[in-house]
């Protein structure tokens, strides 16, 4: 339990700390928007990183290289914990926003970083809403903003990945934007799998290599939320090899 104390005392302080920066950030964006943007996701980033080595998380990173460096992308992954979240954002380049579960948006001081950087709240119950949201993360992928979302829609229990849902490749099949898969492979043995006790875990985070969602042909591209899952499987294999 020390660990799970120790890192949940770290947020709440540096959420409280970290409110002057607020303003910090609002006076670089009168000057530089996308300075304004990459120093508030970076802040995240750091804290996030604080909270995986408070965690104990030996997590090795492979295939940064099949990042596209000219282009937004939208950033698709397995989802067997919270920590695929704090370790996903910590991994990835700025500016990268996520799509998460409404309950984010009512967390104090939490949900004012995340409105910062670019994160939309997804209802899982009103179709028609989560659809704006859907076209809201299309706006900010046209505007050189990464999105990230785990398409199974909540954490695995078990560990076994769930169907994706179809409709959030629209982000990419209706912008035209590289798809990555990430395979968070071991992550529900840091938390999830002996609740709520944190445990000192070896994780790996591969980033395949990116699908383009315009070159796809017949049922994979009628069905890229699928195409993406099998992707993902086999690598979730291969990687639990190395532990």
């Amino acid at each position: 339990m020390f660990r799970t104390i120790f890192a949940v005392t770290f947020v709440v302080i540096f959420l409280i700390l970290s409110i002057p920066l607020w303003l910090i950030l609002f006076i670089i964006g009168l000057f530089n928007k996308r300075a304004k943007d990459v120093i508030g996701y970076k802040a995240v980033a750091w804290a996030f990183g604080v909270v995986a080595f408070i965690s104990g998380i030996k997590y090795e990173v492979h295939g940064k290289e099949n990042l596209p460096k000219d282009k937004s992308v939208l950033f698709i992954g397995n989802h067997q914990s919270y920590f695929d979240i704090i370790l996903g954002y910590h991994v990835c380049p700025p500016v990268t926003g996520f799509l998460s579960k409404k309950t984010f948006e009512k967390v104090p001081l939490l949900n004012v970083w995340m409105k910062m950087n670019y994160c939309l709240f997804l209802t899982r119950t009103d179709p028609r809403q989560d659809l704006k949201l859907i076209l809201k993360a299309q706006d900010y992928i046209k505007a050189g903003i990464n999105m990230f979302i785990f398409p199974e829609g909540t954490r695995s229990k078990t560990g076994q990945m769930a169907d994706f849902h179809e409709a959030s490749f629209k982000i990419a099949t209706k912008t035209g934007c590289p798809i990555v898969p990430i395979a968070f492979t071991n992550t529900r043995e840091v938390l999830e799998a002996h609740f709520p006790k944190i445990k000192k875990t070896h994780v790996i985070i591969t980033f395949c290599p990116p699908v383009d969602p315009t070159a796809l042909e017949g049922d994979n591209k009628k069905r890229v939320g699928a195409y993406v899952k099998q992707i993902i499987e086999t690598q979730l294999e291969s990687d639990a090899k190395l532990l």
